[in-house]
């Protein structure tokens, strides 16, 4: 039996939101002297939001609630803590648990706290709904720098624990568009170091490859797209990159052979005609052109491929998904496709 997903997932909170109700409890204690249970603060949209508040040594805290997302900072304790300061605008500080800016590119201060814009926006009017008065904003996160070795911070230069992130304040399941932001910044880093050449991956096992086939690159010249190769590509031409190596597997590079730039599943089925096709014009077996309609997946086309030691129709798939990137691309940007068996550790076919 094939698990589905629930038709409604529950949506969370951002470390952001989190943060500015955490910020607002600290405002109160400081101006009033009273430390409140719950807090309610604003998120982009206008929408206001109770959060239970925690009190520790260090501050007032509000755990995250990511819903049904499979957020690392899920069930972390976002502390915030303020010390007067002159002037009337908010500056913000890292606590334990806080990245620490390191690298250009992220649209914050070489050195500053990893507190993204919108975040502060919020911290900063969660705050004023109590006070006139300027504070330094210190965000801690308990076990935040554990929290980060599970995510991308290092590479982009974020060093010593997460980021305080989100842009509408909600936390929403699964979400595509994160994941598509996580690919544009990873470029972004790059291209604020002057990196030029850049080497997409569509998963773990093809990253580890292709870390593997070019270590002398420098660690942020590879990026992590999973289904987002037009997005990546179309960023890494804004950005300036001159060279685009591109590595993964043969489902994927079906799909970009057909034209699917957005390689996810339910956008994108698999096109087996793409296999027959690429089968029959390189004079493949009769076993391998019917591998291609056999299954729904490319996978068995490329084993029956490499059981009958028969590379030319993967090949031309190779040829066929480059054709279609380049195409994005323009003739100015070098660019070419490898394709990895399912190990992850051996170049089958490239183009």
């Amino acid at each position: 039996m094939t698990p589905t997903r629930p038709a409604q997932l529950r949506t969370g909170w951002t470390t952001g939101t989190c943060a500015s109700a955490a910020a607002k409890a600290a405002a109160l204690a400081i101006t009033r002297g009273v430390q409140v249970d719950t807090v309610e603060v604003a998120i982009p949209s206008g929408a206001r939001v109770p959060f239970a508040v925690e009190w520790t040594p260090e501050g007032p805290g509000v755990i995250k609630d990511a819903g049904d997302d499979p957020d690392c900072t899920h069930g972390a304790l976002i502390i915030a803590s303020l010390s007067p300061i002159e002037g009337t605008e908010m500056q913000f500080a890292a606590g334990k648990g806080v990245g620490i800016i390191t690298k250009p590119g992220l649209g914050l201060e070489v050195g500053g706290p990893a507190i993204n814009p919108v975040p502060r926006r919020m911290i900063t009017l969660a705050i004023q709904e109590v006070t006139e008065k300027a504070f330094m904003v210190t965000i801690s996160v308990p076990g935040g720098q554990e929290m980060a070795s599970k995510t991308t911070n290092d590479r982009l230069g974020i060093i010593g624990g997460i980021s305080i992130l989100g842009t509408t304040g909600i936390v929403r399941p699964f979400s595509t568009a994160a994941y598509r932001a996580s690919v544009i910044q990873q470029i972004d880093v790059a291209a604020a170091q002057g990196i030029t050449e850049i080497v997409l991956a569509t998963g773990s096992r093809s990253e580890a490859l292709a870390i593997k086939l070019f270590d002398k690159l420098e660690i942020v010249s590879f990026v992590e797209v999973g289904d987002f190769t037009g997005v990546a590509l179309k960023r890494c031409k804004k950005a300036g990159v001159t060279k685009i190596t591109w590595v993964g597997m043969v489902g994927k590079i079906t799909k970009l052979a057909g034209g699917y730039l957005m390689t996810h599943f339910h956008r994108s089925a698999l096109d087996n005609q793409v296999l027959m096709q690429a089968a029959t014009e390189v004079g493949a077996s009769q076993q391998v052109i019917a591998s291609a309609t056999e299954t729904d997946t490319a996978r068995h086309f490329f084993e029956v491929c490499l059981s009958q030691g028969e590379l030319a129709p993967l090949r031309r798939l190779c040829e066929w998904a480059a054709q279609q990137c380049k195409s994005e691309l323009g003739p100015e940007i070098s660019f070419s496709l490898i394709m990895s068996d399912f190990e992850g550790d051996t170049v089958v076919t490239s183009a």
